[in-house]
């Protein structure tokens, strides 16, 4: 009896031994095979989580007005215009269409069977020419002829695309004391009578 008790015994402690030793290797080898964790990934476009919140300050949108290419750009353009023009048999445009509105003076107005006409001069080429309600500018149109002055409505240009219009009036240029006195001391002498006769000299 005393044998089996001991055998029984040591059996047990072995199977007790046996099954200690199975799970420490099933621990150390889930340890093993447990993969390291990622540090959580920051999604695309988003903000950093471990990085300190700035505030994005936007810097503001600049907008100015459109310069107008120069005089000379401006002929170049309308004399390429009116080249196409002819070659598709349309009306050309008129000169007017390279000038800007301060680069002209209203120096007469007039009636005309068409009705009422004005008279510019455009300062930069020193050439005039007739004009009528509704002719077009580079930076704007004639809008009404009245007594004494032209009604325009000028259009500005923005960089972001934006166009304004606004209305601007071109008195009729008065003619200064200076240059009534030139103009009155270029106008001809008043021709001799024709009905006296030259003197001629007595024959000896």
């Amino acid at each position: 009896m005393k044998h089996k008790r001991t055998f029984r015994y040591g059996l047990n402690l072995a199977l007790i031994v046996a099954v200690s030793f199975v799970g420490g290797l099933t621990v150390a080898f889930g340890q093993e095979e447990k993969p390291a964790e990622k540090p959580a990934a920051v999604k695309r476009g988003g903000r950093d989580p471990f990085k300190k919140y700035e505030i994005l300050i936007k810097p503001p949108k600049t907008n100015s007005k459109l310069e107008a290419p120069s005089i000379q750009a401006r002929i170049e353009r309308y004399k390429a215009q009116k080249l196409a023009a002819a070659a598709a048999h349309i009306t050309p445009p008129k000169p007017t269409t390279a000038l800007l509105l301060n680069e002209m003076q209203v120096t007469g107005i007039f009636r005309t069977p068409r009705g009422w006409a004005a008279m510019v001069e455009a300062t930069p080429i020193k050439l005039s020419y007739v004009v009528y309600p509704g002719e077009s500018f580079f930076d704007g149109q004639l809008v009404a002829i009245e007594e004494g002055r032209l009604v325009f409505r000028r259009e500005t240009v923005w960089t972001d695309g934006k166009r304004d219009k606004s209305i601007e009036i071109k008195a009729l240029r008065q003619v200064s004391t200076v240059q009534a006195m030139t103009t009155a001391s270029a106008s001809p002498a008043t021709p001799a009578p024709e009905n006296v006769k030259p003197t001629v000299p007595d024959q000896q």
